[in-house]
């Protein structure tokens, strides 16, 4: 479902975009985007009462990230993902597509997992699953969000948690050994003494959330969520050399939320980064004006200053 929109503020690379739910409002949150095969792939969360009563991930297919149209649901297969599965993150590995995503509705016990695809649509999980839960006494034991890039010889997973009060939204990294299958065993959490990142800025209110990786020469940029959903949730980043340590690239919003009247007037938030097979790179995002009672899908082109991001303005004809 595409929906009409002013797009004025935010030079969108095509309109936002979501699935329609049986009441007819459009909802679709959380993407992440592979090219895999000839063809685009966006994994995204879906709501309860879609298919079924809890959280889902949804599968759409576009050939050329402006038409998008969903293709599979996935559901849970474990009885500690009953309650929902969602907010995935994906990455093409020897031509196999890895899931990471999380449990939804289990509180301080909703936790990463993992699952492996030949075409990108069927799916088979871990048998290790659930495969990450982070360490230390910094945090709830909670694992959301995840993201993953490849880093040397290693992958690495970004994830959001929360402290032991449940209250701040903060993130994390841990990484696995590119050979490693990335079971639960693989995992070592590179955040165990502190947060990798902690909400500090005005904007950021308790939580910064929904990390994304995007890989720069030998350093890697984050773009991370600012703010619970529609506070408003706005979009920032980061960078790193090594991906333990971060430190903000902006005080500002990188991506903020639109203006009142403007689609994305309720927030800018989950970004989720594809660089292409040409070097160019997308951010995805969601944004509603509604208060959250609907979510569109939309992308921004991003250009590059060394490891500092810009929004591209498309080219028109």
């Amino acid at each position: 479902m595409t929906m009409p929109s002013s797009t004025a503020e935010v030079p969108l690379i095509a309109e936002p975009w979501a699935v329609e739910l049986p009441d007819g409002r459009p909802f679709s949150k959380d993407p992440s985007v592979v090219r895999f095969r000839g063809r685009y792939l966006m994994y995204f969360t879906l709501p309860q009462g879609y298919a079924g009563d809890g959280w889902r991930v949804g599968i759409a297919e576009s050939p050329d990230l402006r038409a998008w149209r969903l293709v599979e649901t996935l559901v849970p297969q474990e009885s500690f993902e009953t309650p929902g599965i969602c907010a995935p993150g994906a990455v093409v590995l020897d031509g196999v597509v890895h899931l990471f995503y999380q449990t939804y509705g289990n509180g301080p016990a909703d936790a990463i997992c993992h699952a492996t695809s030949h075409d990108g649509v069927t799916f088979v999980p871990d048998v290790s699953n659930p495969v990450f839960r982070p360490e230390g006494d910094w945090n709830c034991g909670r694992a959301i969000d995840a993201d993953v890039v490849v880093h040397g010889d290693r992958l690495l997973l970004a994830y959001a948690t929360r402290d032991p009060e449940m209250r701040a939204q903060l993130l994390g990294v841990a990484s696995a050994p590119l050979d490693s299958g990335f079971g639960r065993e693989a995992w070592t959490d590179l955040s165990h003494d502190a947060p990798a990142l902690a909400p500090e800025l005005d904007w950021e209110r308790e939580c910064i959330e929904a990390p994304a990786f995007v890989r720069r020469g030998d350093g890697l940029v984050m773009f991370y969520a600012g703010g619970y959903n529609n506070e408003p949730q706005q979009i920032g980043w980061a960078r790193s050399s090594d991906g333990a340590t971060w430190e903000r690239g902006t005080l500002e919003p990188f991506l903020p939320h639109g203006a009142p009247g403007s689609w994305n007037a309720s927030e800018s938030g989950h970004p989720g980064a594809l660089v292409d097979e040409d070097g160019r790179t997308y951010l995805f995002f969601q944004g509603n004006d509604t208060g959250g009672r609907t979510n569109l899908l939309a992308a921004v082109e991003i250009g590059w200053d060394g490891d500092v991001p810009r929004v591209l303005r498309p080219v028109t004809a």
